[in-house]
């Protein structure tokens, strides 16, 4: 095989030590045990730009916008092997800024930065709301072509506080079983890799208006 593989994680959430940070951190320890390492890039509290649509990232594969952690994402993204992104739930869908920075980052980055590169969302509230949310972020990763992993419930983890959600053990059992299926899954696709079986090149062109 190639060199250590690297999953590189969003916490979508403000703070650097609120539950998307504790879940990824638990996340991480289970990917370490697989021999694969990870980073976690922070959202944070400052402002998040809006995607503005303006396709002057068509031209550099960076957003124009650099006054957050958006490129330099997209710049870790490139040299990933697979990903996991976190986002808090308030009313039945992530949390604003987690869907700016996604918005921003898959429509900005060139189509290898995440065409091939499986990934998984991973979603926690109090109560209610993720499955819903987990439809959102879910969607991001089949427009680009990346093998969505799943686990053995929805990637959701409940509680209000760390403690809470340790006492969730469904939730917990669920994000170390979605861990390892993770880094399963990039091992399978690096050794068919090393065996020549490449991602398929796909098909491009066709750009139906539905407008008659």
């Amino acid at each position: 095989m190639g060199d250590v593989m690297k999953v590189l994680m969003m916490n979508g959430g403000w703070r650097t030590k609120g539950n998307c940070a504790f879940l990824l951190e638990y996340a991480a320890s289970e990917l370490e045990k697989d021999g694969i390492e990870s980073e976690v890039a922070h959202v944070g509290g400052a402002h998040v730009r809006d995607c503005l649509g303006c396709g002057k990232c068509t031209e550099t594969g960076l957003c124009i916008f650099d006054d957050d952690g958006v490129n330099a994402f997209i710049e870790k993204a490139a040299q990933a092997d697979g990903f996991l992104f976190a986002a808090p739930v308030f009313f039945a869908h992530p949390a604003g800024r987690a869907l700016d920075f996604m918005d921003r980052i898959f429509y900005a980055a060139p189509r290898s930065v995440f065409y091939g590169k499986p990934a998984a969302a991973i979603c926690v509230a109090r109560r209610a709301g993720t499955t819903a949310a987990l439809d959102v972020m879910n969607k991001y990763f089949g427009i680009r072509g990346m093998p969505c992993v799943g686990s053995t419930y929805w990637n959701e983890v409940h509680g209000f506080t760390h403690d809470d959600l340790l006492r969730d053990e469904e939730g917990m059992q669920t994000l170390r079983n979605l861990a390892h299926n993770l880094g399963w899954l990039m091992r399978c696709i690096d050794a068919g890799r090393v065996a020549g079986i490449e991602v398929p090149e796909p098909e491009r062109g066709a750009r139906t208006h539905f407008i008659m």
